[in-house]
């Protein structure tokens, strides 16, 4: 009866103690392999963080800049003014319209209507230095207007040009939090 007492209650424990503690060894040498191949790969890791965090600098790039609405319509006409200059277009009036937000960015529309223009190279260019603009400028709506159908060397017209900023929900959910 000792012997089975003495078994059972100080063998038995003494075996699986063993085993659980074996097997606690085999999990944790698998986490420390699993780390070591982490800090091996962490040249490759690092490399990746740069390219993404370089690709991410060129994203932001492609935004207009300021804080509001307000600042990035700024920005915007700023940039279509120059344009405008630039190809011989005479910009007769600038309008902001209402901003949208579009998941994390704010889409900043603004319309211009410019004066009759004799060439149309340069209206042309205008438009093609709009949407190729390193800020990724559209135009969405454009109503051209020619007026004299007889000899249409003066058009006229209405663009609506819109540029993408930064949007303000992500960081009123950080304000929030």
């Amino acid at each position: 009866m000792v012997i089975i007492l003495t078994y059972t209650f100080g063998i038995l424990p003494l075996v699986e103690a063993k085993k659980k503690a074996e097997e606690e060894i085999i999990l944790k040498k698998r986490a420390l392999l699993k780390y070591e191949e982490y800090l091996g790969n962490r040249k490759v890791f690092e490399e990746e963080l740069d390219r993404a965090l370089k690709q991410y600098e060129g994203i932001q790039k492609t935004f207009l800049s300021g804080e509001t609405p307000q600042l990035g319509a700024a920005n915007l006409q700023e940039i279509v003014r120059r344009l405008s200059e630039k190809n011989g277009v005479s910009i007769r009036s600038f309008r902001m319209l209402e901003s949208k937000e579009i998941d994390s960015f704010r889409k900043v529309s603004m319309q211009i209507d410019f004066n009759p223009t004799n060439s149309m190279l340069g209206l042309g260019q205008f438009i093609y230095d709009i949407e190729n603009n390193e800020k990724k400028l559209t135009i969405s709506e454009m109503d051209l207007l020619v007026l004299n159908i007889r000899m249409p060397n003066q058009i006229q017209g209405s663009l609506v040009i819109s540029g993408l900023m930064k949007g303000t929900k992500s960081k009123e959910k950080g304000k929030e939090r």
